[in-house]
């Protein structure tokens, strides 16, 4: 028997996904996109935009304006895209307002490792005086951004269509709040709001096949979401919720008519981040998985969504140790993640 155990135990090592690491560097690599399938731009947490050559192994830096470092805040997400055949960077970051700190959203010209132009787009209107819940992911569906904020450790003004605070918005690509959104007409709430009900969801994917939104989100102890995203809904915090105080009590009902319930949850916690679904063609058995990465629980997570209901899930990477940030397909067919001890690593089956 003890034969037998140890050999099902060398066999799952063998069977274990592997990475590789393909850069490294000493800030947090809090968001990250693909300008070819050689080239990725990166942003650090404490207020720099990177660019990778994975074929030179040269990188080149620029500093971005206007970035508060504090708390969990700092520079975020990241996105490149081609607006009118001009090449932008798109990118959120915490901006000091006044003696507030607020989710910001810009976009810089891009071009020969330089940018130009730095814009703010958009400014939340946000009530916190902490240095939690940022958010903040942002993904492009044609003509349309969404962007998620966190609720800033502010829980009861998810639930308020007045402010920003854990909200999905769904902007154009200039910042401006999209035509026809759920509260454009709204007494008193904000045009760009998309959905509500938040607590901090890091992680915004549009599955193009499926023509869905998704989203994951932190709980608080346990209660951690994948949710399907849609116009005008609740999404229950910090009314519902399948998560505890870090003290001990319940904080509100598991399910209330009105209020969306997650496609799945989890408890213990996983502080999923990022999230990307899988497209490329380097791991055959993975292709149309979703995954998320994971900080509190480090390892990455793989999800089967079929009909856009919660299949089967499946923890990797448990022995890398690591606190990871953020998952993507790279342009090449890789799968790649990004971990708070800045590193940019390829995984494979």
């Amino acid at each position: 028997m003890r034969a037998l155990l140890l050999f099902l135990v060398s066999l799952s090592t063998l069977c274990a996904p592997t990475t590789k690491e393909v850069f490294k560097t000493n800030d947090i690599i809090w968001g990250f996109d693909f300008i070819s399938k050689d080239r990725i731009i990166m942003s650090l947490k404490g207020g720099k935009i990177v660019e990778y050559d994975l074929k030179s192994k040269k990188s080149h830096s620029v500093d971005i304006p206007d970035v508060k470092v504090t708390g969990q805040g700092g520079l975020l997400d990241i996105r490149y895209f081609e607006v009118k055949g001009t090449p932008y960077l798109y990118y959120t970051y915490a901006k000091e307002v006044g003696d507030t700190v607020v989710t910001a959203l810009a976009r810089s010209k891009y071009s020969s490792f330089k940018t130009s132009g730095h814009k703010v787009l958009f400014t939340s209107k946000i009530h916190s005086s902490t240095g939690r819940h940022f958010g903040s992911r942002i993904e492009r569906v044609g003509e349309d951004l969404f962007m998620s904020i966190g609720d800033r450790g502010e829980r009861k003004y998810a639930q308020d269509l007045n402010y920003h605070n854990g909200k999905i918005l769904r902007l154009t690509l200039e910042g401006k709040a999209a035509a026809k959104n759920p509260f454009a007409s709204t007494k008193n709430a904000l045009p760009e709001i998309w959905s509500y009900g938040h607590r901090n969801p890091q992680g915004l994917y549009y599955d193009e096949s499926s023509k869905a939104l998704y989203s994951c989100e932190f709980g608080p102890r346990g209660g951690d979401e994948l949710n399907l995203i849609e116009e005008k809904k609740n999404y229950g915090w910090p009314v519902i919720t399948y998560g505890k105080e870090y003290w001990g009590p319940s904080i509100g009902d598991e399910a209330k008519e009105g209020m969306e319930q997650p496609l799945t949850h989890w408890t213990p916690s996983i502080s999923p981040s990022g999230m990307t679904k899988y497209t490329g063609d380097k791991n055959s058995k993975w292709k149309g998985s979703f995954f998320l990465a994971t900080l509190g629980d480090t390892h990455l997570h793989r999800v089967e969504i079929d009909k856009k209901k919660v299949v089967k899930e499946e923890r990797l990477l448990d022995s890398l140790g690591e606190r990871i940030r953020n998952v993507r397909t790279g342009l090449d067919g890789e799968l790649y993640i990004s971990t708070d001890s800045g590193k940019i690593l390829t995984v494979h089956q």
